[in-house]
């Protein structure tokens, strides 16, 4: 625990501060003694609350004999006011608040009165104070860990602004021993205004003053412009100085004196020619061979007069090469001459002393060499006339002797124009001219050093350290200011601060690799206490790598050593980062992920750096310490949650509960560690963070929990199995998340986490089972049988239920029970309950349904009233039943019966799974059918009541009534009634009532119809009525279907009906009919068969039959044999009436008769044979000359469809027509219906004479 405070302007004590926090008292109390502050903390007896959060934290402040209660308000966030908590200003003579604050898990701004500010680890909103602390830990033991952490006076004091992680860790479980031996405090002032001080310990005052005068000389001696981002005030760096160095007003002065007696360095430029581009060719081949010539001019008035003089003998600045006349020779420098090319390259640095900047410029010139015998130059080199003309004048020039070398440029520079800071720039050649207007240009890298510094450190120093310190100091300062205006974030220097190290470094050519190297070094010392930017880092690391190989030759030993511990320092500091990575990098921060990131990458490009290797080669490999750091860091968190959350009270509920809530937490570590660092991991370590982290807390959970679950026995309190059954859940989770692994592990320490709670598994079914049997209960109970709408017609218990089931679902899916045969079982044991639910909810609906219709009879309703209100609730029963059988039907799929059966194929076989799990779902289905069809009935006997009055009012109203006037009182009963059921039944139920009442109404008519014998008209009106209820309920495909409708009993009564209708024509016409069927179907027989040929002439309308012979005729004679003949006549006779019967010649004692005989029947018509029945009745007989002929048998020849009457035909060739076998037949005595109802039809002569006739064919049939 680090506590921090200040005491401005005061020393009243004692001091005491007493804290209540999570049920544990603490008291701390200050005292003042020789200077310094010591605090000691004690444990108190536990608080009388069970839980105290954060927000309860109680605080007392003492002040001598005064003290204040600090009750703390909830959720601060922003600094607390002066009203909040006023305390008396006799108190203290100090601002009337603070804060107290507590960063990481604490992460609440609380605030109280007095003048002391008291933080728990971390820092808290802007105030009127800051401080500093150096803590010493003697011990720090937690007797329910059993563990202790000791912490050194140094590593404490370093660690200081990281130990939050820590120190919010376990202060919140303290247990019942904290001791602190002391704490120290230095004073220093909260902010950083030009008339106070701020005391840095780090340095001498010797050393001190040594940099403040190195910082004071450089600003002094500055040189050059200084651009827009850095401060172009003087004064402004001065003051700056004296703020870092905390000098006062009369030392400053004395100080500034001492400098200016001091001898000023001497200034040089320091030159590099880079390159030129773009100059001109002066050479025939179109080339040139330059070289530079440079040196500084000290220009005076009189110069500059004459040289703006037009006039002037000299001459005009910029026209042409002065360098020669102006400078003596032995200043003038020069480069290497480049030849033949217009785009040379130099490189070369020069060092020109400067005498006076404000009066100096620097002269560049650029001359093409010529050689002395230009003849030597091949002609072969010369390129086009402007080549030739080249060699005619250095030949020229040559022959008169004068200067060889052309002028391709110069360039003149102000020194007192360049910046202080290193200029890299292209400057065009000058003069420009119509013949040369581009002349080129020339890459210059100018810097205004220093030498001969007559300060004390750079006598004594190397320059590279005196910059390191300034830097340090610096950052120290910027530090400094953050913390006293409680600003977060990264340390950057300010504009004076990188001013004076740009100047520093620049006039003490300091290269960039020793810049950043010193950068590095500055930072790699201070990253404990400073919030560093890694991106920076980073940077410096990458120009100390690139420039490391031409720069460790200049490096020296001491810089190696401190390189090398700054790597290794910075190494074990970001690893010990890692390892804390939930705390220190936290998802709720946006930026932690990106800082996290830059970190890693600092590592990784630390380990391989050319200069690490060379000068730490023993320190092992980065992988796998932060693989061991990652496995620390996690054992270290899993601990650190599991002492926060851990209950006061460890009752088994709480400690279950306690146990929920911890798995959860680490279920949503490893998806961050998955989702959001995994990521910059693996791209930067190449470590895959969740392998490490999840193997690891698996096998802390495994060792952990297992215990514990298996000792609760599956819990004794509904509370307890329902937190159990939430753990599992929890696990399971967890142990599913191992599908996101790199690689496939054989097993898991959680891979039968299952079997911990076996005991816990029948009481979770019997538990779910039991509150759904209460969701159910309460749900009828609650229930008016409202439709809940016109498209859900259910009421509000129909959907509880399915919510109930649902739930029962769910609890199958968050079971997800590993054992195979197990799921089975715990399978049937849930569809056992939910088909008993199911078949308790029709019962309870059925009898709630009862229960509101007596409740309406005891408000005396009307009859009406009460029977449209009782309908209206059979309604919701029946829709409330189909939705529950929809419900259950679906059962296979919610619950994967196919996937099951799958997993268990080489245990359970399927027969019996047939049997445990499709035959119940069978069994239940059936039986809510059964409820629905018994609703249906009810819902039904008022219908069928008044659909039976209305059909006996119809079969006994008068012919004379006409149709409508009967029908209409039925058709429209039922439009009404059936209006009213579509409306407020779901559409199965609405067909399932429409079938219903058909088989109702068709059992009734055909009842009614054959009981009686009624007239042929009144048939024909039932048979009118019956066709149009088949339209009501068909309903034009609204309705039930015709293949519903038209059932068997339905053609039954229709045949029966239409009969009952007909004429006695048109019943003999059916009864011929029937007839041609039945000889259609009979292939053979036994009575014998006759050959046929018929055929129509349609000319002549004549109609002709050839009966050709007869075969196995039965012997009707004594002597085993037959005398057959062949009867032809036409039928139905009053179709024919005109037509008389043809006879063939009778063939003696012969079964097998060859008659080959022919007739032709005249006026006959084509719509004669279309008629319905007609036919020719081919009726073979055995002669007997004593008694009446016997019957062999009878066949029928249908006309309707004989050769040659179809008219557009041609008449059939007789030789083409095809013979006809008739198999012969006896009629059937008393088996036909037409015959009897024609029978019955005893005032109809023609009826009378077709039974007669028929009568005497069945006396003779040998049919019984």
């Amino acid at each position: 625990m680090v506590f921090s405070t200040q005491l401005i302007n005061s020393r009243k004590v004692p001091f005491a501060l007493s804290m209540c926090h999570m049920g544990l008292s603490l008291s701390v109390q200050l005292h003042f003694v020789k200077d310094r502050f010591v605090v000691s903390v004690a444990a108190g007896k536990r608080c009388t609350r069970r839980r105290c959060p954060f927000d309860d934290l109680i605080c007392c402040c003492e002040f001598g004999e005064e003290a204040h209660p600090l009750p703390f308000p909830s959720h601060r966030t922003e600094a607390a006011s002066s009203e909040e908590g006023t305390v008396s200003p006799q108190a203290c003579s100090v601002p009337k608040w603070a804060e107290c604050g507590a960063a990481g898990v604490l992460g609440k701004r609380l605030a109280f009165p007095g003048n002391v500010l008291v933080r728990f680890g971390g820092s808290g909103p802007q105030n009127s104070g800051s401080f500093s602390a150096a803590v010493t830990f003697a011990s720090w033991a937690e007797e329910e860990l059993g563990r202790s952490v000791a912490w050194s006076e140094t590593n404490a004091a370093a660690s200081r602004p990281q130990v939050y992680w820590w120190s919010a860790t376990y202060c919140r479980r303290i247990g019942s021993t904290l001791n602190v031996d002391e704490i120290h405090f230095c004073k220093m002032e909260p902010k950083v205004p030009s008339d106070e001080k701020v005391q840095n310990d780090d340095l001498s005052s010797v050393e001190s003053g040594l940099l403040y005068e190195e910082a004071l000389y450089t600003v002094i001696h500055s040189s050059g412009k200084r651009d827009g981002s850095h401060c172009k005030d003087g004064n402004d760096l001065l003051q700056y100085l004296l703020n870092v160095f905390q000098v006062g007003e009369e030392e400053n002065k004395a100080i500034l004196k001492q400098i200016q007696e001091l001898k000023p360095p001497s200034t040089f430029l320091k030159l590099i020619v880079k390159e030129a581009s773009g100059i001109i060719g002066k050479d025939a081949t179109g080339f040139s061979d330059p070289y530079c010539l440079l040196g500084l001019i000290v220009s005076d008035d009189h110069q500059e007069e004459e040289a703006e003089r037009t006039d002037s003998p000299k001459p005009r600045r910029r026209q042409k090469a002065l360098m020669k006349e102006a400078i003596p020779q032995d200043q003038i420098q020069r480069t290497d001459v480049k030849r033949q090319t217009l785009n040379p390259i130099w490189n070369e640095t020069f060092l020109l002393k400067i005498k006076d900047i404000h009066l100096t410029e620097l002269y560049i010139e650029m001359w093409d060499l010529d050689d002395d015998d230009p003849g030597n130059l091949r002609l072969a080199e010369i390129h086009g006339i402007h080549g030739l003309k080249r060699l005619f004048k250095d030949v020229k020039k040559v022959a008169r002797k004068l200067e060889q070398d052309d002028f391709l440029g110069n360039v003149v520079i102000k020194l007192q124009d360049l910046p202080y800071t290193p200029e890299d720039k292209w400057y065009s050649l000058e003069p420009c001219t119509e013949t040369y207007p581009d002349r080129g240009k020339c890459h210059l890298h100018l810097k205004l050093i220093h030498q001969k510094r007559d300060t004390t450190l750079s006598k004594q120093e190397p320059v590279f350290r005196i910059h390191q310190g300034l830097l340090q100091r610096f950052v120290q300062f910027e530090m400094l200011k953050k913390q006293a205006g409680e600003v977060h974030g990264e340390v950057e220097l300010s504009s004076p601060a990188s001013t004076i190290l740009s100047l520093h470094a620049t006039q003490n050519d300091l290269s960039p690799f020793h810049q950043d190297l010193a950068k590095w070094l500055a930072y790699s010392k201070l990253y404990r206490c400073v919030e560093v930017s890694y991106t920076c880092l980073l940077q410096q690391l990458t120009s100390i790598e690139y420039q490391w190989g031409r720069a460790q030759v200049t490096l020296q030993q001491q810089a190696q050593d401190e390189l090398a511990e700054s790597f290794t320092s910075f190494l074990d500091y970001g690893i010990s980062l890692t390892q804390k990575y939930r705390d220190v990098f936290p998802i709720s921060d946006p930026k932690s992920i990106e800082h996290q990131q830059s970190l890693l990458r600092v590592l990784v490009q630390i380990c391989k750096m050319k200069a690490f290797h060379k000068l730490c080669s023993s320190v092992p490999d980065l992988h796998d310490r932060i693989v061991d750091a990652l496995k620390c860091g996690t054992i270290e968190w899993y601990q650190s949650q599991k002492q926060l959350l851990e209950p006061m009270i460890k009752t088994e509920e709480e400690n279950i509960k306690f146990l929920v809530t911890f798995v959860d937490q680490l279920n949503t570590d490893f998806t961050n560690d998955r989702k959001k660092r995994l990521k910059i991991f693996m791209g930067t370590v190449k470590v895959n963070l969740f392998d490490v982290t999840y193997l690891q807390t698996q096998k802390l959970v495994a060792e952990d929990l297992k215990e514990q679950v298996m000792s609760t026995g599956g819990g004794r309190t509904k509370e307890v199995i329902e937190s159990l059954f939430l753990l599992y859940q929890k696990l399971k989770q967890m142990l599913h998340q191992h599908i996101y692994l790199s690689s496939s592990e054989s097993s898991l320490p959680l891979s039968n986490f299952h079997t911990w709670f076996s005991d816990s598994l029948p009481k979770w079914l019997q538990m779910v089972y039991n509150k759904t049997v209460e969701m159910v209960q309460r749900a009828v109970k609650k229930d008016q049988l409202d439709s809940m709408g016109e498209k859900m017609k259910h009421s509000a218990s129909a959907v509880d239920i399915a919510t109930c089931f649902l739930k029962i679902k769910q609890t199958w899916t968050q079971l997800s029970w590993p054992d195979p045969e197990q799921a089975f079982v715990i399978m049937v044991k849930l569809t056992e309950d939910m088909c008993t639910i199911a078949l308790m909810y029709c019962r309870l609906i059925e009898q709630r349904a009862e229960e509101l219709s007596n409740q309406g009879d005891q408000v005396n309703r009307r009859d009406s009233v009460e029977s449209a209100v009782r309908s209206l609730q059979l309604c919701v029963v029946l829709n409330n039943m189909r939705h529950l059988r929809e419900t259950i039907s679906q059962l296979p799929g919610d619950l994967d019966w196919q996937g099951l059966k799958e997993d268990t194929v080489n245990m359970i076989s399927e027969g019996q799974i047939q049997n445990t799990l499709h035959t119940q779902l069978e069994r239940v289905n059936s039986s809510i059918n059964n409820k629905i069809q018994g609703v249906i009935q009810t819902l039904a006997q008022k219908l069928q009541a008044e659909i039976k009055k209305h059909l006996h009012n119809m079969f006994t109203a008068s012919l004379e009534i006409p149709l409508d006037d009967v029908i209409v009182p039925l058709m429209t009963f039922l439009e009404t009634e059936f209006a009213y059921m579509d409306t407020n039944l779901v559409q199965e139920n609405f067909q399932s009532l429409l079938g219903f009442l058909w088989t109702h109404i068709i059992d009734v008519i055909t009842l009614t119809s054959h009981q009686s014998v009624f007239s042929q008209g009144l048939y024909s009106r039932v048979n009118c009525t019956l066709q149009h209820l088949l339209n009501l309920f068909h309903a034009e495909g609204n309705g039930l279907s015709l293949d519903k409708l038209q059932t068997a009993s339905f053609e039954a009564l229709e045949a029966h009906l239409n009969l009952n209708a007909a004429s006695s024509r048109q019943l003999i016409q059916k009864y011929f009919a029937k007839k041609l069927q039945q000889q259609a179907a009979t292939e053979t027989s036994k009575y014998g068969a006759v050959t046929v040929k018929v055929f129509y002439d349609s000319q002549l309308k004549k109609l002709h039959v050839e009966i050709l012979n007869a075969v196995n005729l039965m012997p009707l004679d004594s002597n085993g044999a037959s005398d057959p003949y062949v009867e032809v006549s036409l039928q139905p006779k009053h179709i024919f009436p005109l037509v008389e019967v043809r006879t063939t010649q009778c063939k003696f004692n012969d079964l097998n008769p060859l008659f080959d005989e022919a007739f032709e029947f005249s006026d006959i018509t084509p719509e004669q044979c279309w008629m319905e029945g007609a036919c020719l009745l081919f009726t073979v007989f055995d002669h007997d000359t004593l008694l009446s002929d016997d019957l062999e048998g009878e066949a029928y020849f249908p006309l309707h469809d004989i050769p040659g009457l179809d008219i557009t035909e041609e008449s059939p060739n007789v030789t083409k027509v095809p013979q006809t076998r008739l198999t012969l037949g006896h009629p059937k005595p008393k088996e036909d219906d037409i015959l009897k109802l024609l029978e019955t039809r005893k005032g109809d002569r023609e009826a009378q004479a077709f039974i007669k006739i028929r009568k005497q064919r069945e006396k003779k049939s040998m049919e019984i």
